[in-house]
């Protein structure tokens, strides 16, 4: 998909517009309205973060309780069971094959992507250097001028010599004291190393989607994620796509995680602010990357790697361009290419 504009409509554009809190929960009839049976016996007197307010992420150390002591620590468990995959709605390769009906087996699953704290530990514990360290840098979203948009597609991605998950942005760029922000920058591979490590793996395609939808069928799952308030309820786009970002979910870019009310199986951030990896690789009819494919700037040393599907929208996902904050909807990314909107959360599959 092309996007230009011109400078006149940019310029009009312009003018329009460190402790971890937990709670333990437990089974009660004031969350019998919004659990399911897959969100099963399992997740009772377990610690689970206590997010979902601004307030809340905002004072989030980015580790949960008891993680590392506990093995499932920032895990929520959920029952198997059969649900539709994909939509109806969306883009040509989301719609369900056949009936869509899937059956997936139960798992443990991250309550928040894995944060910046969590990564760092990690990397302190095993010297793991990242395929972008290694690479010398990486895509990197920024708000493009007039200019950049007519004289070239895709403008607002950028190859950054020296972006990495430590420095987001850049040389000059930190994450020092934003350990509660979603790591990004990472590839496929670092975010399998980091799994590993804690004898735990990515989602496939249909366990994320599952947990994504959470137990929910209708058609609401295919609209734009608002409150009954009107309030967008994720971390997506709005505004003029890419020079103007409203911020009215209250962030202009990668947000803290667990800013927004958790879904039915206490997840939070299923959809929105950044993407994340799966363990599939893309298959099925070749939508092509309506957020614009971040490897066109890559360097051409970056060998052209396997699609993998990663799932959830980001924060750059708007109703003008990119329409994926939708548990349904699918995109595909080079698994070797770090970039600045796709991060990751991990599962534990339960015992055949």
């Amino acid at each position: 998909m092309r996007f230009t504009l011109s400078t006149a409509a940019f310029a009009a554009a312009v003018i329009a517009v460190t402790t971890s809190a937990a709670i333990t929960y437990a089974h009660s009839a004031a969350w019998s309205s919004n659990t399911t049976p897959a969100f099963d016996a399992l997740n009772d007197g377990r610690s689970l973060a206590a997010l979902g307010s601004e307030r809340e992420c905002e004072r989030y150390s980015g580790v949960p309780a008891r993680w590392r002591d506990d093995p499932k620590a920032g895990m929520v468990h959920l029952h198997g069971g059969t649900f539709v995959l994909g939509g109806a709605h969306g883009y040509p390769d989301e719609r369900p094959a056949g009936d869509g009906k899937t059956r997936v087996a139960g798992f443990w699953i991250d309550q928040h992507d894995v944060t910046v704290a969590q990564f760092a530990a990690f990397v302190k514990a095993t010297g793991y250097v990242t395929e972008s360290e290694r690479l010398g840098g990486g895509a990197v979203f920024h708000i493009p001028s007039a200019e950049e948009l007519n004289k070239r597609e895709l403008a607002w991605w950028t190859w950054v010599d020296g972006a990495s998950w430590r420095h987001p942005k850049g040389p000059g760029s930190t994450v020092e004291g934003q350990g509660n922000l979603p790591v990004t920058l990472v590839t496929q591979q670092d975010a399998l190393a980091y799994a590993h490590w804690l004898g735990r793996d990515l989602p496939t395609e249909a366990e994320w989607e599952y947990a994504g939808k959470a137990g929910h069928d209708g058609e609401e799952l295919d609209t734009a994620p608002r409150d009954a308030h009107g309030k967008p309820s994720a971390n997506y786009w709005q505004g003029v796509f890419p020079v103007l970002n409203t911020a009215e979910d209250g962030h202009a870019g990668l947000a803290p995680v667990g800013c927004y009310a958790a879904n039915d199986f206490r997840l939070y951030d299923m959809i929105g602010n950044a993407w994340q990896w799966t363990k599939d690789v893309y298959t099925g009819a070749h939508q092509p990357h309506a957020n614009g494919d971040p490897a066109v700037v890559a360097p051409a040393s970056l060998r052209r790697d396997t699609k993998i599907v990663i799932k959830g929208g980001s924060f750059l996902c708007s109703r003008d361009f990119c329409v994926r904050y939708r548990a349904s909807s699918r995109e595909q990314q080079e698994a070797n290419l770090g970039t600045s909107h796709i991060g990751f959360r991990t599962v534990v599959r339960d015992p055949a």
